[in-house]
């Protein structure tokens, strides 16, 4: 197995490219969709946040209303560092078991991780980190047209996460995505090729070792 961290400021298509690395055999886990389950009814996370920020950021089918608790959050450092300390270890618990479940095969195996640190290295054992960078007015942009978020909202989330240098700094391969879905394409392309090039290295096959239906 390859362990490969993805990271990208929000706004970068960063899931885009995790969509387009699955395409081509990576096995995903992606820390976003494992927050929404820890923080479910009945999730490790749900009661602590419950407690944290009282019922106004309970929906009323008891969901927690993300929205809600968005606004506090992003609009708080302190709030937002008491969330992270909440959820970070319940996500980091469940990405470090399924990758442990991929040990011992020859997959790529791709952690999606929004706030990548210099600790998750170690704490993932990540082999690599891809970081999928443009430009934060491009992101902006995308940001607040595609997605139609509130301009003063999506500059306050992009405020909140690991700067642009930051990330790029601990990046061992840096896809750019200030371009066409062709050229991010043509990106991700070469970008998968330097990974399975890494996992023939450590040993493995990269995308030549059984994935049970092939590419």
């Amino acid at each position: 197995m390859l362990a490969v961290g993805l990271t990208g400021g929000i706004g970068s298509g960063k899931s885009t490219v995790a969509d387009l690395l699955v395409a081509r055999g990576a096995v995903l886990i992606d820390a976003d969709r494992i927050a929404r389950q820890v923080v479910a009814p009945g999730g490790a996370a749900y009661g602590p946040v419950v407690q944290r920020f009282g019922p106004a950021v309970v929906a009323a089918d008891g969901t927690i209303d993300r929205p809600a608790l968005a606004a506090v959050v992003f609009a708080d450092p302190g709030a937002l560092a008491d969330l992270n300390a909440i959820t970070h270890p319940a996500i980091g618990a469940v990405m470090t078991e399924r990758r442990a479940a991929e040990e011992d095969t020859g997959h790529i195996v791709v952690l999606d991780v929004p706030l990548l640190t210099p600790a998750h290295r170690d704490l993932l054992g990540l082999d690599a980190v891809v970081v999928v960078d443009c430009d934060p007015a491009l992101a902006l942009r995308r940001l607040t047209s595609a997605r139609g978020m509130d301009r003063a909202d999506a500059e306050a989330r992009m405020a909140a996460q690991v700067g642009r240098h930051e990330r790029l700094q601990g990046a061992d391969l840096v896809v750019a995505n200030d371009g066409s879905l062709s050229e991010l394409e043509d990106e991700v392309a070469s970008a998968w090729e330097s990974l399975e090039a890494m996992a023939r290295s450590k040993g493995h096959g990269g995308s030549e070792e059984p994935m049970g239906g092939g590419d």
